[in-house]
């Protein structure tokens, strides 16, 4: 783990550099705060800091304060070095920035135990924070293909209605839905078919543009919200999409199979809601699904 140290004094300075590189820390130094505040500004930042209380310039506790202003950067802990008495500012205005302190004199055993500590703080900081993300995850979106859930993409669609309301552009619904899906799963297992939807979804978006979103609504359905996006526009993106997904035959575990895709498409403007492009992309998917497979319908407007 990565560990600054900031101390104007370059005996104690040196001094912790070689204690905290034999207890197997990556080690960076700075002579003051504000070195030690740009050393801090990285991106791959120390997490431990050690930081001397009494430096010209920028002290300790400056440099405490700026970092715990930042609620961007990833948790840290601070630990401060002081000659003052212990019980001069035990209570006092460190307690609101710095984690710890330790008096010098220390005893290197002292600092050894603080350090561990830290360091197993930090470690169960990350594990709350991963598991936040998981269960973030887990909520939001569709466990088979990664994609966005059903209430997540209706959610993106209504805010990108708003957005277009306020910007007058043009919004698109598209709804795509694998054709064999149904057939792959009578006839080969459920397992086939999962297989054939997770590499849809993937093809799917690596076809879509950045700024597009892209849900499972159900089962071998998919909803596309794309911002910004004429009538145009919406059938050249689902031309694009059919010849991703078609261009090659899918290969799972039970043999290759060739796989295509109908679509409908709703555009909105300023007057439309949520449910009425939803309503209206999906009948235009059900235009193209009778129609036969592999076929795109523009909703009427």
């Amino acid at each position: 783990m990565k560990i600054l140290v900031a101390d104007d004094d370059p005996v104690s300075r040196r001094l912790l550099e070689i204690l905290l590189g034999k207890w197997g820390f990556d080690v960076s130094v700075a002579a003051d705060g504000e070195e030690a505040w740009r050393e801090l500004q990285d991106s791959d930042h120390p997490r431990i800091a050690i930081l001397d209380w009494m430096m010209p310039g920028m002290d300790g506790i400056q440099v405490c304060g700026k970092i715990r202003e930042d609620k961007t950067r990833a948790p840290m802990y601070l630990l401060l070095l002081t000659a003052k008495q212990a019980t001069e500012d035990a209570n006092g205005r460190f307690e609101s920035v710095a984690d710890d302190y330790l008096p010098k004199p220390y005893a290197a055993n002292e600092l050894k135990a603080r350090l561990r500590a830290a360091r197993r703080i930090l470690e169960l900081e990350d594990e709350i924070e991963t598991a936040r993300e998981n269960v973030k995850i887990e909520t939001t979106h569709d466990p088979l293909t990664g994609l966005w859930n059903r209430s997540s993409i209706l959610e993106i669609l209504h805010r990108e209605i708003h957005r277009a309301r306020r910007q007058v552009s043009s919004l698109a619904v598209l709804t795509l839905d694998v054709d064999c899906l149904r057939q792959l799963n009578h006839r080969h297992g459920n397992l086939v078919g999962d297989a054939v939807m997770r590499e849809a979804a993937r093809r799917i978006l690596n076809s879509v543009r950045d700024y597009d979103s892209v849900g499972r609504y159900s089962g071998g359905q998919l909803v596309i919200v794309s911002p910004a996006c004429d009538c145009s526009g919406a059938m050249s993106q689902a031309r694009r999409l059919q010849a991703s997904v078609c261009q090659e035959a899918f290969k799972t575990f039970k043999g290759d199979f060739p796989v295509t895709i109908s679509l409908g498409i709703a555009v909105g403007c300023n007057g439309h809601v949520a449910h009425e492009l939803i309503s209206s992309a999906e009948t235009a998917l059900a235009k193209a699904k009778k129609g036969g497979p592999n076929r795109i319908e523009m909703a009427q407007p």
